[in-house]
């Protein structure tokens, strides 16, 4: 039998990073770091990486609004959503060369939702001959680097690529609506 010796998981059974309420909502309140893994803001959404990535530097888009469903979005932020997950794309080429993207929503309970009260929007690098054998033999996932890792190269290199703009809201509760 062989062993995955991963010993930097043993955070996540030894504390699950409990949230009081939507983890969405709480994350763009932080200030940006490992803990609340925000590696960008817009206007009206902003960038983060996946605490429990289906692969290495997963992100997620979340518009800083309260929804579980995209047809209550205003233009402006699907918009910026939409551009948000073409920079997350050029930035993830940029660091790890994936031959592919998986990209989408998962809207409701049954088409896999973690999080239902609020959609985000999941930008999942692949690469040719990631072919989750190790999910489908040892129901198992390697990540071949360490989260805390992952988010200072991505959220270095989206300030470097993408400089934040001056048009922030004061707050994300600004755009929460």
């Amino acid at each position: 039998m062989d062993y995955l010796w991963a010993p930097w998981r043993f955070a996540y059974f030894e504390d699950p990073f409990p949230v009081e309420g939507c983890l969405f909502c709480w994350a763009p309140r932080q200030e940006d770091s490992p803990t609340n893994l925000v590696v960008y803001r817009g206007e009206h959404a902003y960038a983060m990486l996946n605490r429990y990535p289906y692969t290495s530097a997963h992100l997620m888009i979340v518009p800083y609004r309260h929804t579980d469903t995209l047809v209550t979005l205003e233009d402006p932020v699907l918009l910026e959503l939409m551009h948000l997950t073409q920079q997350a794309i050029q930035v993830l080429q940029d660091l790890y060369k994936p031959q592919g993207f998986n990209v989408g929503f998962n809207i409701g309970r049954a088409a896999g939702a973690g999080i239902v009260e609020h959609i985000h929007l999941h930008v999942v690098p692949r690469w040719t001959g990631d072919t989750n054998f190790m999910t489908t033999l040892a129901q198992a996932r390697v990540l071949p680097e360490a989260l805390d890792v992952t988010f200072e190269k991505v959220r270095t290199a989206w300030q470097r690529r993408f400089p934040p703009s001056q048009k922030r809201p004061s707050s994300p509760s600004a755009s929460a609506g």
